[in-house]
């Protein structure tokens, strides 16, 4: 190592310790004493000599850190509000996990004597009151909204659910009678829909084309908040009804349409001696006959046998009220089935069809799908738009 560059190392290195040690106390000045903790452990973890500023510093931050922790929670239980109980609760815990950072460190001595006071607290003890407090309050306004939720109020329901799940993951795996009150909340707030087809298009339509579309799935329907029946329960209360009004049910003749073309290509069918003025055949410059191909045109007669069906199948999905039968909602929706074939015979130069006339050729006539078959497969292809025509609905709640 060069002089300049010892000389250089000698200067920056004072700089990298006022850095550091300015950038612990920006901590402090800006309120951050959790920040200037982390920073000065990580400074003084596994040093054996311990500098003075990070020892003073962390000092400096953990007082400043649980004294305005102390104030806050004090403020917090003064006010005298249940609710309160929850954030006093958080305020202890991280007053707990801040002594455990700094007690593996102590007692703290700096490489010049300082030794570092750090006035622990019983944290444990408050934080079991704030605890108790905390999981009391949840449990108690459960139960409030749980009252409401029997008068219909299924958002209270879910709120219930709601706290006292906050309830078991934060304070307590096993409290009171919770899991019963999980299981009033989840009944209370659980939306029951019951989904029916309808005809109403003056029609007979087949049993399948029914459990088509009944089977629409729970599995892609059903949420947290939502269960879907397809089969409606005798003496059972829903509270949505959802019909899916069977309009439209058009299904065309079966069509024949018989086609007549004629596809015709020039292609070289070999060669043609090319002849001098005398009539002999021409030679070139090295001797050899001189010929050009011979073009010819050629044909090919073609019948093609068209056959088109098609079922039209239209509705609509009406929200109701389970209640009072009000309509809340309603869409229309349709879909179309479409059965074509193409069979196509020739005479004369095979050479000569088109790529689209030789796909179909020898392909014989087939049998007309069944009407019921068609409906069937028109109510299969509706079903995604009727399933997302349900999830994205505003008017179920």
């Amino acid at each position: 190592m060069s002089a300049k560059t010892r000389i250089l190392g000698l200067l920056i290195f004072p700089v990298l310790i006022m850095t550091a040690c300015h950038t612990a106390q920006k901590f402090v000045e800006s309120g951050d004493y959790d920040g200037a903790i982390e920073f000065c452990v990580r400074k003084l973890r596994g040093k054996s000599k311990k500098k003075t500023e990070y020892v003073q510093g962390l000092e400096l931050a953990f007082r400043k850190a649980q004294s305005r922790d102390l104030a806050i929670a004090k403020h917090l239980v003064d006010d005298g509000r249940p609710e309160n109980w929850e954030r006093i609760n958080a305020i202890h815990k991280k007053m707990g996990a801040r002594q455990r950072l700094i007690a593996p460190l102590t007692p703290l001595v700096a490489q010049d004597g300082y030794r570092a006071q750090f006035d622990f607290l019983d944290v444990a003890a408050l934080e079991r009151e704030s605890r108790t407090n905390a999981a009391e309050y949840l449990y108690n306004r459960a139960k409030e909204l749980l009252a409401q939720a029997e008068n219909g109020d299924k958002q209270a329901a879910r709120d219930a659910y709601s706290h006292l799940q906050d309830l078991e993951r934060k304070y307590y795996n096993r409290y009171k009678d919770t899991e019963a009150l999980k299981r009033d909340a989840r009944e209370l707030g659980t939306t029951y829909v019951l989904f029916q087809v309808k005809n109403q298009s003056g029609k007979v339509l087949p049993r399948e084309f029914f459990d088509q579309l009944l089977s629409i799935g729970a599995a892609d329907l059903n949420s947290d908040w939502k269960a879907y029946y397809f089969n409606e329960q005798q003496g059972a209360q829903y509270d949505y009804r959802i019909a899916f009004n069977v309009r439209q049910v058009d299904i065309s003749p079966e069509r024949i349409h018989e086609r007549r073309y004629v596809d015709e290509k020039e292609i070289q069918d070999g060669w043609e001696y090319v002849l001098d003025a005398k009539g002999n055949v021409l030679k070139d410059s090295l001797g050899n006959d001189v010929k050009t191909p011979r073009k010819v045109f050629i044909r090919a007669s073609v019948v093609e046998v068209y056959q088109t069906k098609a079922a039209q199948l239209g509705g609509m999905v009406a929200i109701y009220n389970g209640y009072n039968d009000a309509l809340l909602d309603s869409r229309n929706l349709a879909t179309e089935i479409r059965f074509e074939h193409y069979a196509s015979t020739f005479t004369g130069d095979r050479r000569a069809l088109s790529e689209a006339s030789r796909k179909r050729i020898g392909n014989a006539p087939a049998p007309f799908p069944r009407d019921e078959d068609m409906l069937v497969q028109a109510a299969d292809r509706l079903k995604p738009n009727l399933r997302e025509e349900l999830r994205k609905s505003k008017a179920i709640f």
